[in-house]
């Protein structure tokens, strides 16, 4: 079947979250509402009328006239999703099906899109996901030594875990402290965020978790979002009170607690950071790569100029960072 360029208004959203829903491939971030809310525009490319079978949302921003795809916040996978197998000439056409009129594009797909680098620009980012079918007892084997240490010393400190945190909470303590440095994030953002995850919470998908100091105080925070059997540690923050009494660990170490034994993947959302990284594999998650592809149509000259100003800028949001 054909590949069709699909504008938002026409995407029949019923058929495209069954699709989702039932994808080999399908994640949180792709269905209809979960883009609605984080994207300011996206169109689509679709196989399928009658019942949607491929699909690839198109998140897209305008600017000067120029058209162009972006990857939003807290959407980390994106990219090709398909009721059947996603080979790598699919993956092919679609790349090549994406509309003329968006000149370049920064976009991240998915663990099964594996595009062509001899065709593509593509870099590999890391991720790493924990598998929680075993029961605690062998996943905390897994832990490093350092994590265990945090989790008794959290213990010691008193630290208590709940399940019931307000999300604002979370993201107020976040902006207080890491978010403090990083201006990429604005206003609307946390806004679209708080939306998100309300949103989730009244899908009964989202969960919101905090760890408290002996003073009732909220030193660390994090959102879990949970579908296609991936618990998705979509965001969470901490302060120096966490950093010393370990309370990130502890809490980590708690949903593992609490999902251990079940079919079901603590999916950490990264990181290329490598002290991130470090942390994340110190509770025994593997390593998982997904693909990040750059397009760029423009004229030489304009992309050339075009090239400058994105490396310039991403040199200065890593130093913001």
């Amino acid at each position: 079947m054909s590949i069709r360029y699909v504008t938002n208004e026409f995407i029949n959203k019923t058929k495209w979250d069954q699709c989702i829903r039932q994808a080999v491939n399908g994640r949180v971030y792709a269905y209809s509402w979960y883009l609605d809310i984080m994207s300011d525009n996206w169109d689509a490319l679709i196989i399928g009328e009658d019942t949607y079978e491929t699909v690839f949302p198109l998140t897209f921003r305008k600017k000067m006239g120029i058209h162009y795809l972006h990857q939003p916040f807290f959407t980390q996978q994106l990219g090709i999703f398909s009721i059947n197998k996603i080979t790598p000439g699919l993956i092919n056409e679609f790349l090549n099906a994406i509309p003329s009129k968006f000149v370049f594009a920064e976009i991240n797909l998915n663990t099964l899109n594996k595009p062509d680098p001899g065709k593509w620009n593509v870099f590999n980012n890391a991720n790493y996901e924990l598998d929680l079918i075993e029961p605690f007892d062998s996943l905390y084997k897994g832990f490093s030594t350092n994590i265990k240490r945090n989790v008794v010393k959290a213990e010691q400190k008193l630290i208590r875990v709940s399940d019931t945190v307000n999300p604002e909470e979370t993201i107020k303590l976040f902006r207080e402290n890491r978010g403090a440095l990083l201006q990429k994030l604005k206003d609307s953002d946390y806004k679209r965020l708080t939306q998100l995850i309300y949103h989730g919470i009244h899908k009964q998908i989202a969960f919101s978790y905090g760890a408290y100091t002996n003073t009732n105080t909220l030193c660390a925070g994090m959102i879990i979002f949970i579908s296609h059997h991936k618990a998705t540690f979509l965001f969470s923050a901490t302060n120096d009170e966490a950093r010393v009494s370990g309370a990130m660990s502890m809490l980590i170490s708690q949903f593992v607690f609490s999902a251990a034994g079940n079919h079901l993947t603590l999916d950490f959302e990264g990181s290329n950071n490598p002290q991130l990284a470090r942390f994340y594999r110190s509770f025994g998650a593997q390593r998982i790569e997904y693909p990040s592809v750059t397009i760029n149509k423009f004229p030489f000259p304009l992309k050339q100029a075009f090239k400058l100003y994105k490396s310039l800028k991403t040199g200065k949001e890593s130093k913001e960072a």
